[in-house]
Protein backbone atom coordinates (compact mmCIF):
# COMPACT_ATOMS: atom_id res chain seq x y z
CA UNK A 1 0.00 0.00 0.00
CA UNK A 2 2.65 2.68 1.23
CA UNK A 3 4.43 1.68 -2.61
CA UNK A 4 1.22 2.30 -4.32
CA UNK A 5 0.69 5.29 -2.71
CA UNK A 6 4.17 6.85 -3.21
CA UNK A 7 3.84 5.78 -6.95
CA UNK A 8 0.48 7.61 -7.40
CA UNK A 9 2.11 10.85 -5.55
CA UNK A 10 5.01 11.02 -8.15
CA UNK A 11 2.47 10.06 -11.02
CA UNK A 12 0.33 13.11 -9.78
CA UNK A 13 3.77 15.03 -9.53
CA UNK A 14 4.71 14.50 -13.13
CA UNK A 15 1.52 15.25 -14.23
CA UNK A 16 1.02 18.59 -12.40
CA UNK A 17 3.63 19.59 -14.68
CA UNK A 18 1.59 19.57 -18.02
CA UNK A 19 -0.27 21.81 -16.44
CA UNK A 20 1.15 24.90 -17.28
CA UNK A 21 2.54 23.68 -20.34
CA UNK A 22 -1.27 23.68 -21.45
CA UNK A 23 -2.09 26.93 -21.04
CA UNK A 24 1.09 27.83 -22.68
CA UNK A 25 0.50 25.50 -26.05
CA UNK A 26 -3.17 27.65 -25.52
CA UNK A 27 -1.44 31.14 -25.35
CA UNK A 28 0.41 30.05 -28.49
CA UNK A 29 -2.90 28.31 -30.25
CA UNK A 30 -4.53 31.87 -29.66
CA UNK A 31 -1.12 33.96 -31.16
CA UNK A 32 -1.22 31.50 -34.31
CA UNK A 33 -5.29 32.04 -34.66
CA UNK A 34 -4.59 36.04 -34.65
CA UNK A 35 -2.22 35.81 -37.72
CA UNK A 36 -4.61 34.02 -39.13
CA UNK A 37 -7.53 35.84 -38.69
CA UNK A 38 -5.47 39.19 -39.43
CA UNK A 39 -4.45 37.63 -42.90
CA UNK A 40 -8.12 37.03 -43.27
CA UNK A 41 -9.48 40.43 -42.40
CA UNK A 42 -10.91 39.36 -39.37
CA UNK A 43 -9.40 42.23 -37.20
CA UNK A 44 -11.68 41.70 -34.33
CA UNK A 45 -10.87 38.33 -33.78
CA UNK A 46 -7.24 38.51 -34.20
CA UNK A 47 -7.51 41.25 -31.71
CA UNK A 48 -9.45 39.33 -29.53
CA UNK A 49 -7.76 36.02 -29.88
CA UNK A 50 -4.22 38.38 -28.69
CA UNK A 51 -6.00 39.26 -25.49
CA UNK A 52 -7.07 35.43 -24.63
CA UNK A 53 -3.47 34.41 -25.29
CA UNK A 54 -2.39 37.04 -22.82
CA UNK A 55 -5.31 35.55 -20.38
CA UNK A 56 -3.31 32.36 -20.89
CA UNK A 57 0.17 33.85 -20.18
CA UNK A 58 -0.77 35.52 -16.82
CA UNK A 59 -2.03 32.15 -15.98
CA UNK A 60 0.75 29.31 -16.63
CA UNK A 61 3.49 31.64 -14.69
CA UNK A 62 0.56 31.77 -11.90
CA UNK A 63 -0.39 27.69 -12.16
CA UNK A 64 3.70 26.98 -12.03
CA UNK A 65 4.48 29.21 -9.04
CA UNK A 66 1.30 28.12 -7.00
CA UNK A 67 1.47 23.93 -8.05
CA UNK A 68 5.55 24.96 -7.73
CA UNK A 69 6.11 23.78 -11.20
CA UNK A 70 8.25 26.10 -12.49
CA UNK A 71 11.25 24.59 -14.54
CA UNK A 72 13.62 25.74 -17.28
CA UNK A 73 11.71 23.88 -20.16
CA UNK A 74 8.29 25.76 -19.26
CA UNK A 75 10.70 29.26 -19.02
CA UNK A 76 11.93 29.15 -22.37
CA UNK A 77 8.32 27.36 -23.88
CA UNK A 78 6.58 30.15 -22.49
CA UNK A 79 9.18 32.81 -23.88
CA UNK A 80 9.20 31.31 -27.61
CA UNK A 81 5.11 31.27 -27.36
CA UNK A 82 5.05 35.00 -26.46
CA UNK A 83 7.61 35.95 -29.19
CA UNK A 84 4.40 34.30 -31.52
CA UNK A 85 1.58 35.58 -29.35
CA UNK A 86 2.85 38.63 -28.68
CA UNK A 87 5.45 40.30 -31.22
CA UNK A 88 4.51 38.57 -34.18
CA UNK A 89 0.45 38.37 -34.38
CA UNK A 90 0.33 41.39 -33.07
CA UNK A 91 2.94 43.21 -35.57
CA UNK A 92 0.95 41.32 -38.68
CA UNK A 93 -2.39 42.52 -37.22
CA UNK A 94 -1.44 45.99 -36.35
CA UNK A 95 0.13 46.33 -40.09
CA UNK A 96 -2.62 44.99 -41.86
CA UNK A 97 -5.09 46.56 -40.04
CA UNK A 98 -3.78 50.12 -39.75
CA UNK A 99 0.16 50.10 -41.14
CA UNK A 100 -0.17 49.31 -44.17
CA UNK A 101 -0.84 52.70 -46.07
CA UNK A 102 2.08 54.16 -44.42
CA UNK A 103 4.52 52.04 -46.84
CA UNK A 104 7.92 51.71 -45.66
CA UNK A 105 7.28 53.46 -42.55
CA UNK A 106 4.66 51.07 -41.89
CA UNK A 107 6.07 47.62 -42.35
CA UNK A 108 9.34 48.82 -40.47
CA UNK A 109 7.02 50.02 -37.79
CA UNK A 110 5.52 46.61 -37.65
CA UNK A 111 9.47 45.00 -37.56
CA UNK A 112 10.45 47.22 -34.93
CA UNK A 113 7.96 46.26 -32.43
CA UNK A 114 8.59 42.44 -33.32
CA UNK A 115 12.32 42.84 -33.04
CA UNK A 116 11.86 44.64 -29.85
CA UNK A 117 9.39 42.32 -28.31
CA UNK A 118 11.60 39.56 -29.37
CA UNK A 119 14.80 41.76 -27.83
CA UNK A 120 12.68 42.46 -24.46
CA UNK A 121 11.91 38.44 -24.08
CA UNK A 122 15.68 37.29 -24.50
CA UNK A 123 16.57 40.56 -21.87
CA UNK A 124 13.90 38.83 -19.36
CA UNK A 125 15.40 35.55 -19.67
CA UNK A 126 18.52 36.55 -19.14
CA UNK A 127 17.50 38.87 -15.56
CA UNK A 128 15.15 36.69 -14.48
CA UNK A 129 17.27 35.82 -11.35
CA UNK A 130 19.00 39.20 -11.27
CA UNK A 131 16.27 41.78 -11.15
CA UNK A 132 14.04 42.24 -8.28
CA UNK A 133 10.80 40.37 -9.27
CA UNK A 134 8.39 43.17 -7.89
CA UNK A 135 9.08 45.50 -11.15
CA UNK A 136 9.67 44.40 -14.99
CA UNK A 137 12.60 46.18 -16.74
CA UNK A 138 11.10 48.22 -20.14
CA UNK A 139 7.21 47.30 -20.70
CA UNK A 140 6.21 43.77 -20.84
CA UNK A 141 5.44 42.34 -24.22
CA UNK A 142 2.08 41.08 -23.34
CA UNK A 143 1.19 44.77 -22.12
CA UNK A 144 2.12 45.94 -25.49
CA UNK A 145 0.28 43.40 -27.40
CA UNK A 146 -2.34 44.23 -25.85
CA UNK A 147 -2.48 47.55 -26.04
CA UNK A 148 -2.93 47.12 -29.98
CA UNK A 149 -5.26 44.81 -29.46
CA UNK A 150 -7.58 47.06 -27.11
CA UNK A 151 -7.19 49.80 -30.20
CA UNK A 152 -8.19 47.50 -32.61
CA UNK A 153 -11.56 46.85 -30.00
CA UNK A 154 -12.06 50.58 -29.46
CA UNK A 155 -11.66 51.32 -33.16
CA UNK A 156 -14.14 48.60 -33.83
CA UNK A 157 -16.35 50.16 -31.13
CA UNK A 158 -17.10 53.45 -32.75
CA UNK A 159 -17.19 51.94 -35.86
CA UNK A 160 -13.91 51.19 -37.55
CA UNK A 161 -14.54 47.78 -38.73
CA UNK A 162 -12.59 47.57 -41.84
CA UNK A 163 -8.78 48.96 -42.02
CA UNK A 164 -7.50 52.25 -41.34
CA UNK A 165 -5.07 54.98 -41.55
CA UNK A 166 -3.89 56.86 -38.27
CA UNK A 167 -0.52 58.63 -37.89
CA UNK A 168 -1.28 58.23 -34.19
CA UNK A 169 -1.35 54.35 -34.13
CA UNK A 170 2.09 54.85 -36.11
CA UNK A 171 3.27 56.65 -32.87
CA UNK A 172 2.16 54.04 -30.69
CA UNK A 173 3.61 51.57 -32.50
CA UNK A 174 7.01 53.33 -32.38
CA UNK A 175 6.16 54.07 -28.56
CA UNK A 176 5.54 50.87 -27.61
CA UNK A 177 8.69 49.68 -29.24
CA UNK A 178 10.71 51.94 -27.20
CA UNK A 179 9.19 51.27 -23.62
CA UNK A 180 9.77 47.68 -24.46
CA UNK A 181 13.69 47.51 -24.33
CA UNK A 182 13.86 50.74 -22.13
CA UNK A 183 14.90 50.60 -18.68
CA UNK A 184 11.48 51.91 -17.53
CA UNK A 185 10.10 50.21 -14.56
CA UNK A 186 6.80 48.59 -14.30
CA UNK A 187 5.33 46.65 -12.09
CA UNK A 188 4.68 42.97 -12.15
CA UNK A 189 2.01 41.55 -10.18
CA UNK A 190 4.02 38.77 -9.15
CA UNK A 191 3.12 39.51 -5.60
CA UNK A 192 -0.46 39.61 -6.02
CA UNK A 193 -1.47 36.31 -4.80
CA UNK A 194 -4.65 34.74 -6.18
CA UNK A 195 -5.22 31.82 -3.31
CA UNK A 196 -4.99 34.56 -0.45
CA UNK A 197 -7.41 36.73 1.98
CA UNK A 198 -7.80 39.75 0.68
CA UNK A 199 -9.61 42.94 1.92
CA UNK A 200 -13.63 43.47 1.81
CA UNK A 201 -12.63 47.16 -0.39
CA UNK A 202 -10.20 45.21 -2.61
CA UNK A 203 -12.82 42.72 -3.58
CA UNK A 204 -15.26 45.71 -4.05
CA UNK A 205 -13.12 47.33 -6.26
CA UNK A 206 -12.95 44.02 -8.55
CA UNK A 207 -16.56 43.42 -8.05
CA UNK A 208 -17.06 47.17 -9.80
CA UNK A 209 -14.03 46.70 -12.18
CA UNK A 210 -15.81 43.31 -13.54
CA UNK A 211 -19.22 45.47 -14.33
CA UNK A 212 -17.12 48.19 -15.74
CA UNK A 213 -15.75 45.24 -18.26
CA UNK A 214 -19.28 43.78 -18.95
CA UNK A 215 -20.71 47.41 -19.48
CA UNK A 216 -17.89 48.57 -21.99
CA UNK A 217 -15.55 46.34 -22.48
CA UNK A 218 -13.64 47.76 -25.56
CA UNK A 219 -13.21 51.02 -23.70
CA UNK A 220 -12.44 49.59 -20.04
CA UNK A 221 -9.95 47.47 -21.50
CA UNK A 222 -7.84 50.09 -23.64
CA UNK A 223 -8.52 52.46 -20.63
CA UNK A 224 -6.72 49.88 -18.47
CA UNK A 225 -4.02 48.68 -20.52
CA UNK A 226 -3.27 52.93 -21.23
CA UNK A 227 -3.42 53.61 -17.59
CA UNK A 228 -0.59 50.45 -17.31
CA UNK A 229 1.53 52.26 -20.45
CA UNK A 230 1.50 55.39 -18.66
CA UNK A 231 2.06 53.91 -15.19
CA UNK A 232 5.82 52.78 -16.21
CA UNK A 233 7.49 56.62 -15.75
CA UNK A 234 5.62 57.56 -12.72
CA UNK A 235 6.62 54.03 -11.01
CA UNK A 236 10.35 55.09 -12.45
CA UNK A 237 10.23 58.84 -11.05
CA UNK A 238 9.03 57.53 -7.89
CA UNK A 239 11.89 54.98 -7.21
CA UNK A 240 14.35 57.10 -7.87
CA UNK A 241 13.26 59.55 -5.14
CA UNK A 242 13.23 56.94 -2.78
CA UNK A 243 16.19 55.75 -3.72
CA UNK A 244 18.25 58.99 -3.44
CA UNK A 245 16.55 59.89 -0.23
CA UNK A 246 17.42 55.84 0.98
CA UNK A 247 20.94 57.34 0.09
CA UNK A 248 20.85 60.62 1.88
CA UNK A 249 19.37 59.51 4.92
CA UNK A 250 22.44 56.77 5.33
CA UNK A 251 25.50 60.05 4.38
CA UNK A 252 23.91 61.64 7.05
CA UNK A 253 23.57 58.34 9.77
CA UNK A 254 26.96 57.49 8.64
CA UNK A 255 28.70 61.00 8.77
CA UNK A 256 30.75 61.55 11.95
CA UNK A 257 29.11 64.72 14.18
CA UNK A 258 32.02 67.00 15.64
CA UNK A 259 32.16 67.81 18.98
CA UNK A 260 32.01 71.28 20.18
CA UNK A 261 35.35 72.07 21.54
Amino acid sequence: MKRNKSSNRKKLKRGIYVLPNLLTSANLFCGFYAIVAATQGNFLKGAIAIMIAAIFDGLDGKIARVTRTVSRFGLEYDSLSDAISFGVAPGVLVYLWALQPFGRLGWLAALLFVACGTLRLARFNTQVHVVSSDYFNGLPIPAAAFMIAATVLLFHRFGGTGTTKHVTILIMIYVLSFLMVSTIKYYSFKQVELFRKMKFNMLVIIVLLFILIAAEPSIAFFLMVLCYVFSGPFITLWLRKKHQSEVADGERINTPHEEPV
